[in-house]
This record gives C-alpha cells, structure tokens and sequence, in this order.
C-alpha cells in the first residue's frame, strides 16, 4: 500500500464529544446519597476522536468528519484535535445541538458512564464530503449505536469506501439500549478490520463464547479482532486464529480509551502492512500505554512521549 498519493492515509468518521471523568471515587453513588472524587478531569472523549487522535501522534495523517454543537465543549474536541495535527475541516459546527458529553465515574478498575449524545445523534453519511473518499486511503468508523442517523447507512458507507478502493475498519462499541441490533450480514464483508471487545462480540451474536461468536458471523466476515482488557486479544480469520497477551500496566491509572487506543496501534500497523501478528502486538502494546494516564489522550503527548513510556514500562522500544 502506497501511502505517498494520498492526502490522509486514515478518515475517521464517528462521535465527538467531551469526557468528564471523576476518577479515585470512594465508592460508586446510591441514591439520595453523596460520594467524594479525589480527582476531576475534562479531557477530549468520544471512541472516534480518541482513535484519531492517538493514530495522529503515532504518525498518521488522520482527517475528520462528524458533527458537533457551537459551545464551549466544541472548542474542547477541535482545539484536542488539532493539537494533534488531526484535520478538523470536515466537522460539522451545528447551533441547533449542543456538543455530545459523557460523565464518567471510576472506582478502582470499574466504572460507569452516562453521555449525552447531542450532535453525534444528527451525523449521517451524506454529509461527508466525496472528496474524502479520494483523498483517504483508510476508513474507520466507531460507535454506531450513539448515532442512528450513521448507523441506518453504514452499509452504505462502507460498500461506497469499497468501490473507491480504501480498506475499512469498525469497532461497534456498546450499545446503551442493548438491543444490539446489526445488520453483519450487509455490513461486514465490506467491512476489512471489525474490533468488538469480548462483550460487544457476544451480544451481537447472542452467544457465551468468542469462538461460538465469529462461527457465527464467519461467512461474512474478514478480520475479526477480539479486544480482552487484560486477557489480551484474539485474531480470527477465515485461516488462522491469533492469539496475543496483553502488556500489564502494574499501576493503572485508568482504562478509558484502552480499547481505542488498541485499535489506534491495530490499524497504524494494518496500514503500513504489517502481519497481523504485528499489528496485534503493537494494538497491546498501545492499549497498555493507555492505561499509564488519565483519560484516553493523556499518554499520547507526542510520539517521543510514546516511545519513553512504551520502554520504561514494558521494556519495548518502538
């Protein structure tokens, strides 16, 4: 794959909004109660930007497109992304919404989030410019379930990024109405990279068991990864089945963005064409590096940053 006659070797398409993360609570909150936070953090959010945000400071050239309010959290995701060098000429400012938040609770390595989706609801995939499309050489899309509006063209989307020649990549992340409805059949053979964790692949598929679940969607699918926090991840292809552990972080700050920056080291590897055993070591690797910082960005100062940490803890150089 040449990566020189193209603009953006990675369009990422999804949801922005602002993390509120209350980290170091005591216990997690009951009703009529109050509980203390030792620490607060607003940081940039969203699976979509993490990812894009991270792959840039791995060395992507990263474009965006989506949509957000006209507010004082807007200037949060865009300013983080451009910090980032992340191209934010393709997002959509939009006074009709408010830009999308979630409020994350962490006690010890659990936690619970509760997001107000805002302008991510209104993004649908004819506002993305054609020229996207032949400027990029990669797709990624991030959770479908908190924008309707993409997901009702998603087969669309990815069938279109087919025909313009660029590979594809889909993490569906959860879904807060746990219905998991997915059309895998229409969406996934266009679809080169899906990156479910454990749970989201078991839901999908209604089933108990990782392997049970890619039986399942198997005919129609072409890399399926399977992200395990801590147990490490799982390749299944139609000819091989890959399975890595992960790197232990013996002092977790938090475990946001892990599996966004997991998918970050996956697909900065995939790119450059690397093995998939490859790209699956360094997805752990950068995952692991996740959990060093607050938030899912806060690891990723600079790719100098990345290299320091990714040798002082886990003893890799890269």
């Amino acid at each position: 794959m040449n990566l020189e006659n193209k603009k953006y070797d990675v369009l990422v398409i999804g949801e922005l909004n602002v993390d509120v993360i209350l980290n170091k609570i005591h216990s997690f909150p009951e009703i009529g109660k109050e509980k203390i936070a030792d620490e607060f953090t607003v940081t940039l959010g969203s699976s979509s930007a993490i990812f894009a945000s991270n792959l840039s400071t791995l060395g992507a050239k990263v474009a965006f497109a989506g949509k957000i309010g006209n507010d004082n959290f807007a200037s949060i995701v865009e300013n983080c992304l451009k910090q980032k060098n992340v191209n934010t000429s393709n997002i959509i400012k939009d006074n009709s919404f408010k830009t999308g938040v979630t409020i994350v609770l962490n006690v010890g390595n659990d936690r619970a989030m509760i997001t107000h989706p805002g302008a991510m609801e209104e993004f649908g995939i004819d506002e993305i410019p054609e020229e996207l499309f032949t400027q990029s050489k990669h797709i990624h899309v991030s959770s479908i379930f908190l924008q309707p509006k993409l997901k009702k063209g998603l087969s669309d989307l990815f069938k279109k990024a087919k025909e313009y020649g660029l590979t594809t990549s889909l993490d569906p992340q959860w879904d807060p109405n746990e219905k998991w409805e997915f059309d895998y059949k229409n969406i996934l053979p266009n679809v080169d990279v899906f990156l479910p964790n454990k749970e989201e692949i078991l839901h999908l598929t209604s089933t108990h068991d990782i392997k049970l679940a890619y039986e399942k969607i198997k005919d129609y699918a072409n890399k399926v990864i399977v992200k395990m926090g801590i147990e490490g991840a799982t390749i299944f292809t139609k000819t091989k089945e890959v399975y890595l552990t992960s790197f232990r972080n013996e002092n977790v700050i938090d475990a946001i963005g892990a599996g966004d920056s997991f998918d970050a080291g996956f697909i900065y590897k995939f790119i450059h064409n690397s093995t998939l055993e490859e790209c699956l070591n360094f997805a752990n690797l950068v995952g692991a590096i996740n959990t060093t910082a607050a938030g899912g960005t806060g690891a990723f100062e600079s790719f100098e940053k990345i290299k320091e940490i990714a040798n002082n803890k886990f003893g890799v150089k890269i």
